[in-house]
């Protein structure tokens, strides 16, 4: 048991440009750029952005990759509408990133879930953002003392500072749970009913894949028999941008290359990737649906460096190094590497230093058998959640068999010497044709401050109950509606019609909600297929 290989049985993620694992997979292949500038509804960018690095209490940097709004509904989830204000915007989406992955596993048959050994260990940072609205009330005193020095009248000081204190969340009984990051974990416990361990893990950048080799310990450990695991990240509040321009590590050119000659820093991102993970065995005793396999995953701290964020190429080889002698087999039939790829001169010049630390001396001196890629060239860095989107994009890979793209890279930094290394960097999706008709293996990294370093190491399921692949070639979009009359079916036709008008609303989330909710045994239906929101209004109009 203690090193029999883990199986990925469930899968579910929210991320910029879709709203559900088959949108993100839609997007990663098709090499979308869903880096924009912040969205008002976020933060004013004349407010805070300022191009000169040294300007106090501002970013330099005004672009990153950010959730669209989702709809909840609190009753379904047993959050009074009340609370809904005093609750992080984290816990809420991670309810509903929750429900879809165990939909997944159990397909119909929750009830057959031994919730007594069902588990939910995730990467989340400790600071939430709902902390910093409401200590920002705490702040009075501040304000009173500047308008009273500012030769404010008495009268006025207490209507200003009124004023000002309107724009924060009020303190209530649910904000303090509300708030914590360990709650993220323990809602989604609460709601399903799950009774096995329930917390969070922070190693900063790295704390999805903390989290996942912790559930991957309470499954071999035989503690689990299911465990949600992953990471979750929906801070991008202007405080997390000043952080990381003050180290500094933003591209003040707003933009994230990985590996390119013109990377130049990263940008933020935020996002969920939730995972169900069983044991091989259990998995195939269960005939659940199965999209890789974790084979090992090793970790190691720098230990005494320069800086505790400068990174240590020989602490993640060591990392790396531990992962795959506890997989049993080498990185020479390793055919790609997500790679924790932030876009910075340091950091992507320190992994690929690593990588070939381990990667070379395996492949005796062979060049260029091994693609290299990350996630963040499409949705930036999303921090607690970096690993879950790494991991996502990789099991993904390996069960549809596509070697999925790496944008903006027309030119690799040559700093890197990548053409006389193992790597190459792919560039445009692509069948996936192991060497030598071996098996598909792949390998993931993700390090965060504090000299913390994971490396994990996947393969491809072909064991005796493989699922068939479902790739959506892209280029077009099926909606389906259904309904019970001919008058509700023009109903909806007109009301699909209006939402492919409506530019918030992406055109492959109107596609996949409507598959979604389609009954076939509603006597009446209509399918359509178009290339674009405009074709598709167009042709849902005329059938009404």
């Amino acid at each position: 048991m203690l090193n029999e290989p883990i199986a990925i049985v469930g899968v579910s993620a929210i991320f910029p440009g879709s709203k559900d694992e088959a949108g993100f997979w839609r997007d990663i292949v098709a090499g979308k750029d869903l880096i924009t500038d912040v969205p008002a509804r976020r933060w004013l960018i004349e407010d805070h952005y300022d191009p000169d690095p040294r300007a106090e209490d501002k970013t330099y940097c005004k672009r990153g990759a950010f959730l669209s709004p989702s709809s909840f509904d609190p009753h379904e989830f047993g959050v009074p509408p009340n609370a809904i204000p005093a609750t992080d915007t984290c816990q809420l989406l991670s309810l509903l990133a929750a429900k879809r992955v165990l939909d997944d596993v159990a397909k119909g048959q929750a009830s057959e879930i031994d919730r007594e050994r069902a588990s939910v260990i995730l990467g989340v940072t400790s600071g939430q953002q709902l902390f910093l609205d409401v200590t920002s009330r705490l702040r009075r005193p501040v304000w009173v003392k500047a308008l009273r020095e500012s030769g404010i009248a008495e009268t006025q000081v207490g209507d200003i500072c009124d004023r000002i204190s309107a724009s924060y969340v009020p303190w209530q009984e649910n904000t303090f749970p509300g708030l914590l990051g360990n709650v993220v974990a323990g809602r989604i416990a609460n709601r399903f009913d799950l009774h096995g361990t329930n917390c969070v893990t922070d190693a900063a950048c790295a704390s999805s894949l903390a989290a996942v080799s912790m559930a991957i310990d309470e499954l071999r450990l035989g503690r689990s028999d299911l465990v949600i695991t992953g990471g979750a990240d929906t801070f991008n509040d202007v405080s997390m941008f000043v952080a990381f321009s003050k180290t500094p590590a933003l591209s003040p050119t707003g933009d994230c290359r990985p590996f390119s000659d013109r990377a130049d820093g990263t940008v933020l991102g935020e996002g969920i990737a939730l995972f169900a993970l069983k044991r091989l065995s259990d998995a195939e005793r269960d005939g659940n649906h199965i999209y890789a396999l974790i084979r090992s995953i090793g970790s190691s701290s720098d230990g005494r460096s320069k800086s505790i964020y400068a990174p240590l190429p020989t602490g993640q080889a060591r990392a790396m190094d531990r992962a795959y002698e506890s997989a049993g087999y080498g990185p020479e039939t390793i055919g790609l590497v997500e790679a924790h790829g932030t876009g910075t001169a340091a950091g992507d010049a320190a992994e690929i230093e690593s990588l070939r630390l381990v990667f070379e001396p395996a492949g005796k001196g062979r060049r260029g058998w091994c693609a290299v890629g990350s996630v963040k060239s499409q949705v930036g860095h999303t921090k607690a959640a970096a690993g879950a989107a790494a991991l996502f994009k990789t099991a993904m890979a390996l069960h549809h068999q596509t070697l999925p793209p790496t944008i903006k890279v027309d030119r690799p930094n040559p700093a890197l010497h990548l053409g006389e290394s193992p790597f190459y960097l792919n560039t445009a999706a692509r069948p996936w044709i192991p060497q030598g008709g071996g098996e598909r293996r792949a390998a993931l990294s993700s390090f965060g401050f504090g000299g913390t370093n994971f490396h994990v190491v996947l393969e491809e399921y072909a064991g005796s109950n493989p699922q068939p692949k479902r790739v959506w070639p892209g280029g077009h979009e099926l909606v389906l509606l259904s309904a019970p009359s001919s008058d509700a079916l023009r109903k909806a036709c007109l009301e699909t019609a209006q939402l492919c008008q409506e530019e918030a609303v992406p055109f492959a989330n109107i596609a996949v909600a409507s598959q979604y909710s389609f009954d076939a045994v509603l006597p009446h239906r209509v399918a359509a297929v178009a290339s674009d929101r405009a074709e598709m209004a167009r042709k849902l109009r005329h059938i009404s």
